[in-house]
C-alpha cells in the first residue's frame, strides 16, 4: 500500500520534529505531508528544514489559519492526486501516540476507514479534567443518537481512509471544520457502506503548546450535526 499521513499544524514548531523522528522510526514506508497555516512560531520553516533532512517528507505551506478541516481537504487532494492508496490524519503534538500507526496499518488492509477509538474497550483519555471528559462523552452520544450510528468515537481525529473512501465521500462539499469535521467524514463513508473498524488508544494531552479546543468549535457542533440528520432523513425518504 502506498500511505501518506497528514500533519496539520499550526504553532508546533517544538512538536514537529519529534513527531517525524517517531514516525521514521516505525519504519512503516510511509510519507508524511505537513500541512502549515502559517504559523507565527515559525512551523512551517522547521518543516522546510524536516524536509531537507528526511527524504519522505512534503510540505504544504497555506496562507492562512482557516481551521482544521479546510487544512485535511487540501491534503486529501494531495494525496489523491499523487495516488496513495491510504491517508492517515494524526495529531501533531502526541496526543496521538505514533506507536499505534503499526496496528493502524495493519487493519488499513480489511478496511475502508480505520478510526483510534478512546471509547471502545481498552481506550482512555489521560491528562483530560472532569469537565473536558464530560464534554468528550455528551458530545459523541449527541453525535450517535442524532445521526443513528453505532461508532463510540465520532470526534476523534486519528483516522486511516481508503482512497475509493475519500472519492465516495465527495470531500468537496464537506461543511465542517474541527471536531464536527471528523464526525461528518465518518458519517458520510458509513453512509456509501463502506468497512468501518475501530481499535482502542490511549489518547493524551498535548505537552508542549496550546490546546485547540474552544467554544466555537463545540458550537459548531450544534449547529451543523442536526443539518447533516436532516440531509440523512431527506434521502431516506427519496
Amino acid at each position: 500500500m502506498k500511505i501518506v499521513i497528514l500533519l496539520p499544524t499550526y504553532n508546533e514548531k517544538d512538536n514537529l520534529p519529534l513527531m517525524v523522528e517517531a514516525i521514521y522510526r516505525l519504519d512503516l514506508g510511509v510519507n508524511i505531508f505537513i500541512i502549515d497555516d502559517n504559523s507565527p512560531d515559525g512551523t512551517g520553516q522547521v518543516a522546510e528544514e524536516l524536509q531537507t533532512q528526511y527524504n519522505n517528507i512534503s510540505v504544504i505551506h497555506r496562507v492562512k489559519k482557516e481551521g482544521l478541516g479546510k487544512a485535511y481537504i487540501h491534503g486529501f487532494y494531495e494525496a489523491l492526486n499523487q495516488n496513495y492508496d491510504k491517508i492517515i490524519t494524526m495529531d501533531c503534538d502526541f496526543s496521538h501516540d505514533p506507536q499505534y500507526l503499526k496496528q493502524m496499518v495493519f487493519l488499513a488492509r480489511k478496511y475502508s476507514l480505520v478510526l483510534g477509538s478512546r471509547y471502545v474497550v481498552g481506550g482512555g483519555v489521560d491528562g483530560w479534567s472532569l469537565w473536558r471528559r464530560f464534554i468528550s462523552r455528551g458530545g459523541n452520544i449527541y453525535a450517535r443518537l442524532l445521526l443513528n450510528l453505532r461508532y463510540k468515537d465520532l470526534t476523534g481525529g486519528f483516522k486511516c481512509y481508503d482512497a475509493k473512501a475519500l472519492d465516495d465521500m465527495n470531500i468537496g462539499t464537506l461543511c465542517s471544520q474541527g471536531y464536527t469535521f471528523q464526525i461528518e467524514t465518518t458519517y458520510r463513508i458509513h453512509s456509501k457502506g463502506h468497512k468501518i473498524k475501530e481499535f482502542p488508544i490511549i489518547f493524551k494531552d498535548r505537552v508542549y503548546g496550546e490546546s485547540k479546543m474552544s467554544f466555537d468549535i463545540a458550537w459548531e457542533a450544534i449547529k451543523i450535526l442536526p443539518k447533516l440528520m436532516f440531509k440523512a432523513h431527506r434521502k431516506k425518504e427519496n
